[in-house]
């Protein structure tokens, strides 16, 4: 027993010595109102010190009652009945009384811990400051957790990252090994002793790692609330990191739309000259120089057709396609397409299947021939020279239905969803076919912008065939109907 509870029970002996005694030498009073004293000594002692020192104070209370009032005065033996009864109730009372100050004691000292506790929580949570990145909100977490509970150490361990944060370098709380373990059990791990505390962190079920706390340990309560807190706190601060990214991927790509969409416009000016004057020149050029103007011809054209794509997937990537929709001929928009691509296609086999029987499709015809022209485009490059490209279109569920079909090699199953991105070649034509990597990208936009929908179908060896949709001309009129 430590010296400051043998001080206390000493002065709480003290106490009803000095209350026994001023009832027997200086105020002469009736027994009860000694016995009801001495009972509201011992509710002090009780309330002030606890149950144990109570308790000695309630046995010596009983025995000094019995000595100095009760007959025969000055011997521990009592000759009426009564006064045993008076005793026994004396005695029930006063033990009673004083468990249930202690009781109520030990209560109220368990509602303030639990107030601190709370009241701890609540700065861990304003201290926490979301940073937008994981590493850094779990590193200021450990640390305030030891601040604010006084906590002898902590540690996380972060799954998604494989790594571990300490309170400070030579923080042990729990191995690597205990950590790692301590993610994939179910619940709250607490010493026996309350040397160490450890938990999965997880959120929704998923989990995000797991966390350590060495004594001194706040309550079980408060420790899967700092469970949930970190759990919370990584998912808040991730969600802002992925955000961040996002946000600055975004502006990445809006920089890069328009600085491309600005070179683009730079190029084409000075190329309208250059095109200009090699036709000029073409005209009356001697023999030896026919030759060099030519490719120089062909080169403009080139890189008219680049600056142009350009600024086709600027506009689409910007949002920025004006429409001007009105009914047209399928048919019409396939032969202006071919009409554009008649140097491309150098007597190659192309078979046309859209009749003029189809109604007319309510699109751009300008934009929706560009997107024909790209998939032909594509068809011819990536197909043997000679082979047929053909192109289809007819009416299904109120939609014209127009089709590309080349007799290439395919396209892989893992490479067809990703065959619209922009700039993406297949593994077997990555270095060996000339071009852009943006035409399939501008006709999804195109076609997308229409409110339609562009899809390819393709097996490995067998061709590939591009589909797009256009609303057929008074179709919402007839549904309505």
């Amino acid at each position: 027993m430590n010296p400051l509870r043998l001080l206390r029970i000493g002065g709480s002996v003290a106490a009803v010595c000095a209350v026994l005694a001023i009832y027997s030498f200086v105020l002469h009073v009736n027994n009860t109102t000694v016995a009801l004293s001495l009972l509201l000594v011992i509710l002090g002692i009780s309330t002030r010190w606890g149950l144990t020192e109570a308790t000695v104070a309630s046995v010596a209370a009983v025995l000094g009652f019995n000595l100095l009032f009760l007959p025969p005065v000055g011997t521990l033996t009592i000759q009426d009945p009564q006064n045993w009864i008076a005793l026994l109730a004396f005695l029930v009372t006063a033990v009673t009384s004083s468990q249930l100050s202690a009781r109520a004691r030990r209560r109220a000292a368990e509602a303030e811990s639990r107030r601190r506790e709370i009241e701890q929580l609540y700065t861990l949570v304003q201290a926490m400051t979301l940073t937008g990145n994981a590493r850094r909100t779990i590193r200021e977490f450990v640390n305030r957790v030891v601040q604010v509970f006084g906590c002898g150490a902590a540690a996380v361990y972060y799954q998604p990252t494989g790594e571990f944060f300490r309170s400070g370098p030579e923080s042990s709380p729990a191995s690597d090994h205990d950590l790692l373990a301590a993610s994939e059990v179910t619940g709250l791990t607490v010493h026996a002793q309350r040397t160490v505390a450890t938990a999965p962190v997880r959120l929704g079920g998923r989990p995000l790692g797991s966390l350590a706390l060495l004594a001194p340990l706040p309550s079980d309560q408060i420790l899967q609330a700092i469970v949930n807190l970190v759990a919370i706190t990584i998912e808040k601060a991730r969600a802002l990191e992925d955000a961040s990214q996002a946000e600055a991927a975004r502006q990445g790509e809006a920089l890069k739309t328009a600085l491309l969409d600005s070179l683009a416009h730079d190029i084409k000016t000075p190329l309208t000259s250059i095109k200009a004057a090699v036709t000029s020149l073409l005209g009356s050029a001697p023999a030896t120089d026919h030759e060099l103007l030519t490719i120089i011809n062909e080169e403009a054209d080139r890189l008219n057709q680049l600056a142009a794509e350009v600024i086709a997937m600027a506009r689409v990537e910007a949002g920025k396609l004006h429409l001007e929709r009105r009914p047209v001929q399928v048919a019409d928009l396939i032969e202006g397409a071919l009409s554009d691509l008649a140097a491309s296609l150098k007597g190659r086999p192309l078979e046309v299947r859209a009749g003029r029987y189809l109604q007319p499709a309510v699109a751009d015809p300008e934009f929706t021939q560009q997107v024909v022209k790209h998939l032909v485009e594509n068809a011819l490059k990536y197909s043997p020279e000679g082979s047929p490209v053909t192109i289809t279109a007819e009416e299904k569920a109120g939609k014209i239905v127009v089709g590309v079909a080349d007799h290439g090699p395919g396209i892989e199953e893992d490479e067809r969803p990703r065959i619209f991105e922009k700039f993406f070649r297949g593994r077997r034509h990555r270095f060996d076919t000339k071009g852009t990597g943006m035409g399939l990208a501008i006709a999804r936009g195109i076609v997308e912008a229409h409110g339609e929908r562009i899809w390819v179908e393709s097996e490995p060896g067998q061709g590939a065939v591009f589909y797009f949709t256009l609303p057929v001309s008074g179709a919402d009129d007839r549904s309505e109907s």
